[in-house]
């Protein structure tokens, strides 16, 4: 089937009363304008309202992007950036939002960052800007943005972030541990938007593509064990960030 037709198909699935995910005239036309085939590995079902793995990245379901274009209220003349851009779909669809030149992207995960840069080409929008970078740290050489995008928790905003906004600008982002709400924070404090469940943010050396010597199954069962009862990076509530 023509993928235009599934796009519409997906969107039109966004906008029923059943979802409700997508609202905007803007966020539907951009969402109906960017191909999800270059972004996941199942072509087939890249329609589908689901969340696929790559690269050891989630990319997001379509709902689940939805919900953050809507929170995330971007203008036409916007600068973007997007914190944890993973393999680049939702800065595309930004870039739809805005213009390519005003979307900067950084992730921890240098393989992914080549990856979302072809991605983004094969889509469609080279001009989308995507740099290796320590998302807490944001992006400070392009500041100030008039909104930023993080893709992963964190139990407190990231204060660089906050300070590479404009005045009036707007950080949505999963916001809490175990249980996460997802928060724009602006001037004027912040609004919730419902409960979501991201993967934490994290710090160098917790990523993906982290090298690590080979393991026995038994070394393995217990090494998932204790990962699924660990906090990640910014899942810990001991550390003062902002004093880092």
């Amino acid at each position: 089937m023509d993928p235009a037709v599934l796009r519409d198909d997906m969107v039109d699935s966004l906008e029923h009363d059943a979802k409700a995910v997508v609202r905007s005239e803007r966020v539907s036309v951009a969402m109906r304008s960017v191909p999800r085939e270059p972004f996941v590995d199942d072509d087939a079902a890249a329609y589908a309202d689901r969340s696929f793995e790559r690269l050891g990245t989630r990319v997001l379901s379509p709902s689940a992007a939805g919900r953050l274009f809507e929170a995330l209220t971007p203008r036409p003349d916007d600068t973007i950036l997007v914190v944890g851009a993973g393999v680049g779909y939702t800065a595309a669809v930004l870039a739809e939002l805005t213009d390519q030149a005003n979307v900067h992207g950084i992730d921890i995960a240098r393989r992914l960052v080549y990856d979302a840069r072809s991605n983004l080409s094969s889509a469609g929008y080279p001009g989308v800007l995507v740099d290796c970078r320590d998302g807490a740290r944001g992006l400070a050489e392009y500041a100030p943005y008039d909104r930023i995008l993080l893709e992963a928790a964190a139990i407190e905003p990231p204060g660089a972030l906050l300070d590479q906004l404009t005045p009036g600008g707007r950080l949505v982002m999963p916001l809490g541990g175990a249980t996460q709400t997802l928060v724009a924070i602006g001037d004027d404090g912040r609004t919730e938007h419902g409960t979501v469940a991201f993967h934490p943010m994290l710090v160098d050396g917790e990523q993906a593509d982290t090298i690590e010597r080979n393991r026995t199954r038994r070394e393995d069962r217990e090494h998932a064990r204790r990962a699924a009862e660990r906090r990640k990076g910014w899942e810990q509530t001991w550390i003062d960030w902002d004093r880092i």
